[in-house]
């Protein structure tokens, strides 16, 4: 299932029934699981992890090394999960000593020309669209979206769920289950129509947008916000992990949208 034109260093683990197009190259510190497909000129460089029955599309490179200064050529990874599919030009790096490793979870879409940077770790059924890039360290919970032509900046952690507006430039963190949008980068409500296609309950949906508006719309500072929340709210898994999320929050979350606010704000 390997085409002649193929380069495949004879140290690579290739699973017996992954199909690889012409003018690819593998090398050697590689492992590629069961029913994978690798298309045409696609690098698949060492220290590369890729599950079972992922699709990768022409161009990508995978496992090339840290665009960072610091890398002194450490071994480190990239791993990515089953039924992940990579399409055309997505560069993905290798981590660094900080977390060791490059992560992208299971049934995961990376849509073209999207780059993933150094010890990025993106969780499972996460989409990025078309040009999305994500500098170092960047952390995306489970079925996080970010839309096309958006920029992360590095150490910036989105929460599970949460969806991220085309052409966004990501400074703080997304909390998660909502909408992030506008310039600069703004709590646009809950992310009610993402919730309901992953089965979450009118009443468990009601909850969140409940714990949002007292952070975003009751006039508290954080503190304050986060404080009244655990005291009159009913306790639930959500609740706690946003209040969680929100205080262990390194570069501080975004702010509701106020007219005249500047990047700065």
């Amino acid at each position: 299932m390997t085409h002649p034109y193929t380069y495949i260093d004879p140290n690579a683990r290739v699973a017996p029934n992954v199909k690889i197009d012409p003018f690819t190259v593998i090398h050697g510190d590689v492992q590629i699981g069961e029913g994978t497909w690798i298309g045409s000129n696609v690098t698949i460089m060492d220290g590369t992890r890729i599950g079972k029955n992922c699709r990768v599309f022409p161009g990508a490179v995978l496992g090339a090394i840290p665009q960072d200064l610091k890398f002194s050529g450490e071994r480190t990874t990239v791993e990515i999960g089953d039924n992940t599919t990579i399409r055309e030009f997505v560069t993905i790096n290798r981590g660094t000593t900080d977390r060791w490793k490059t992560k992208v979870g299971n049934n995961c879409l990376i849509m073209a020309y999207s780059h993933i940077a150094h010890d990025c770790l993106i969780g499972d059924n996460c989409i990025l669209s078309n040009s999305v890039q994500l500098a170092g360290h960047v952390v995306m919970g489970d079925w996080a979206w970010i839309a096309g032509v958006s920029a992360v900046h590095q150490f910036v952690t989105i929460g599970q769920h949460a969806y991220i507006a085309g052409g966004s430039l990501v400074s703080k963190d997304v909390p998660p289950y909502i909408k992030a949008v506008r310039n600069p980068l703004s709590y646009g409500g809950v992310n009610s129509v993402g919730l309901k296609r992953r089965g979450f309950e009118l009443e468990k949906i009601n909850h969140i947008l409940d714990i949002y508006r007292i952070i975003f719309n009751k006039g508290l500072n954080t503190s304050q916000a986060l404080e009244f929340i655990e005291e009159e709210l009913t306790a639930s898994d959500e609740r706690d992990e946003i209040v969680t999320f929100i205080r262990e929050s390194g570069r501080g979350i975004i702010k509701r949208f106020t007219k005249g606010a500047t990047e700065e704000d």
